[in-house]
């Protein structure tokens, strides 16, 4: 599953390395994940959240394949923020993106089948206070925070122990 976030950077981030989510009326920046069926990270891309949804999706495409054997992924689910710029890449590289279509009538947040792997992700990495706001002045940094917070979700479900909140605290 593909899908991005917009977050806020912090005062000190460089303003070359951010913009302005028009749709979410986000100034910072769009990180992008791609998640495998269990809502382990297999790519991060970290990009200013003027970027499109394309840009985001064409990257996390090409980290998959780099980071997988080939023919291993065959699939990609999408949200409808993804358009064919994205398929086409896909079907290059030997993977099926299909584009989840949400029901109209729906009003707020649905969680899409299979889709919300990559969301209930999202909501385990807010638990890390560093990913809450985007800090990083380099985004190389920003997706390195990401994988850091990923093998403590992986260590702590190896070893059954549950996990701390910081809003708790």
């Amino acid at each position: 599953m593909l899908d991005t976030q917009s977050v806020h950077a912090a005062a000190e981030v460089p303003s070359e390395t951010t913009g302005r989510d028009a749709g979410k009326k986000v100034p910072g920046r769009k990180r992008g994940l791609a998640v495998d069926v269990l809502g382990l990270v297999i790519a991060v891309v970290a990009l200013a959240a003027s970027a499109h949804e394309n840009t985001a999706g064409i990257a996390l495409l090409d980290r998959v394949a780099a980071a997988t054997p080939p023919g291993s992924v065959r699939t990609a689910l999408v949200d409808q923020g993804f358009k064919n710029a994205v398929v086409t890449h896909g079907a290059t590289l030997g993977i099926a993106v299909e584009i989840v279509e949400r029901n109209p009538a729906d009003k707020g947040f649905v969680p899409q089948p299979k889709r919300w792997v990559v969301e209930q992700t999202y909501g385990i990495l807010a638990l890390h206070r560093r990913l809450v706001r985007d800090y990083e002045h380099c985004p190389a940094s920003s997706e390195s925070r990401v994988y850091w917070a990923m093998s403590d979700v992986m260590a702590r479900r190896l070893t059954g122990t549950s996990s701390t909140s910081w809003r708790g605290a």
